[in-house]
């Protein structure tokens, strides 16, 4: 990239996620296709996206001191003051001296001279003075908003549902990489023999303690490796793999998928059926359903149906009780995949949840009854909140009598989560600290046989 310009990308995208509420991954997407970004350059980019909202709240501590006075500064500066402290603090191998510079470039290249001192004074100030102390902060929950650049009402909430020791392992988790892990398409080869070609090329792997399908990414870059532009193995978290793993899948069976977009439970699902049976997918919006398409063609499944429909209404196209099994993927707050999506954090409001609680309980009450007597229907998010999890299912169990948390559904966890600490009798809640994943919920209702 040009001199600046590479700067002048991250500012823009800050930009538009922190002011314009768009989606920092979309965003990053379209950014590095169109410059078509040397590795080098694409990762520096992420980097300087991803860290700065990933510790806004800290980066704004630090600079309250400096800019208090300027009570109308425009959005542009902000984040260009925020990306540059990221930068000065958190990248070592970028010297001060040149991430001030730049930024005093951009902000003369933007705006006035006004400005420009402005970025230079904070900037120096901030270089001369050093971190200011987190320790003077009193409060703990305060304190720990703060450190770990989660909005306080979000600390407390976690710390009323679960504890202290719990949210401190969460937020200081939610500040790190997540690993990447892939799950291989075993129709087309063994997990074994795709280890052995990616370490021809270089790439580690490990297995996964979560699907016998998965692997994680230890060294390496996947998205270049041809396994993974052939469709042979796709982009999946390891928590998101437990889904198809846990719907207890046998060839031929009929599959709902009700909220199916991007489509990496849809295949997975079809995988484990071995591609017989049908897999209807469903998703709100046109587009995304075509996602699930062109995935499941990637991979070269063809026992997928996606199609656009609202799944509160799928009993105008399916006849009740014609599903062996259904997914709920429910539409959630995604507190679970804040790593990868930081600009949740500063996006939801506590609100949000509450009003997300009454679309997961119309999906689960409109879709029920499309589920066969013994019929299993896996309920789960991404998100770590009780009352869009473990709450949303026993309202659910509570006004539809007929259904129960399958008893099969704990001893057929993995070992290593069978005693985890977010098991309950309504589920098994996974924290992104606990394994190094998304933070996600999910457990297993079954149909009871009629007297």
């Amino acid at each position: 990239m040009a001199k600046y310009q590479l700067r002048e990308a991250a500012l823009e995208l800050l930009t538009r996620v922190g002011e314009q509420g768009g989606y920092s991954h979309v965003l990053l997407d379209q950014e590095m296709n169109k410059h078509e970004l040397s590795h080098k350059d694409g990762a520096l980019l992420t980097e300087i996206v991803y860290g700065t909202l990933q510790n806004k709240l800290r980066i704004d501590f630090q600079i309250q001191p400096y800019i208090a006075k300027h009570k109308k500064l425009k959005p542009w500066v902000k984040w260009l003051l925020y990306m540059s402290i990221y930068q000065m603090l958190y990248l070592e191998r970028v010297p001060d001296h040149a991430v001030i510079h730049e930024a005093v470039e951009i902000s003369k290249k933007r705006g006035h001279k006004g400005i420009s001192s402005l970025v230079n004074g904070v900037l120096r100030n901030t270089q001369r003075n050093g971190v200011r102390d987190i320790g003077e902060i009193d409060n703990p929950i305060e304190k720990l908003s703060i450190e770990t650049s989660h909005p306080d009402w979000l600390v407390k909430r976690w710390v009323d549902q679960y504890g202290l020791e719990i949210t401190e392992g969460m937020c200081y988790q939610n500040l790190k990489h997540l690993p990447m892990s892939v799950r291989v398409q075993t129709l087309r080869l063994s997990r074994e023999e795709a280890i052995e070609q990616l370490a021809e090329r270089g790439i580690q792997t490990e297995k996964s303690q979560f699907s016998p399908q998965g692997l994680l990414i230890v060294e390496g870059n996947i998205l270049s490796d041809p396994l993974f532009i052939n469709g042979q193995i796709s982009i999946q978290d390891q928590s998101s793999m437990l889904v198809a793993e846990m719907m207890s899948l046998t060839p031929g069976m009929a599959v709902l998928d009700a909220c199916s977009a991007p489509g990496g439970k849809t295949t997975h699902i079809a995988e484990k059926l071995e591609d017989t049976g049908s897999v209807f997918a469903y998703d709100l919006h046109k587009k995304k359903a075509n996602l699930v398409n062109e995935k499941a063609i990637l991979l070269q499944l063809h026992s997928i149906q996606a199609d656009q429909a609202d799944s509160r209404e799928l009993s105008a196209f399916h006849d009740l009780e014609s599903f062996d099994r259904i997914l709920l993927d429910a539409p959630c707050s995604g507190l679970g995949v804040l790593r990868g999506k930081p600009d949740i954090k500063y996006n939801k409001r506590e609100e949000d949840i509450f009003s997300l609680r009454k679309i997961q309980d119309d999906l689960l009450s409109s879709i029920a009854p499309l589920l066969k007597e013994n019929g299993k229907l896996l309920y789960s998010t991404c998100t770590v909140d009780k009352h869009e999890n473990e709450l949303a299912i026993q309202h659910f169990l509570e006004t539809h009598p007929e259904f129960e948390v399958d008893e099969n559904f704990h001893k057929e966890l993995p070992e290593h989560l069978q005693n985890s600490y977010g098991v309950s009798e309504l589920g098994l809640q996974i924290f992104p600290h606990q394994w190094d994943t998304d933070g996600f919920f999910l457990t297993r209702i079954v149909k009871k046989k009629r007297a």
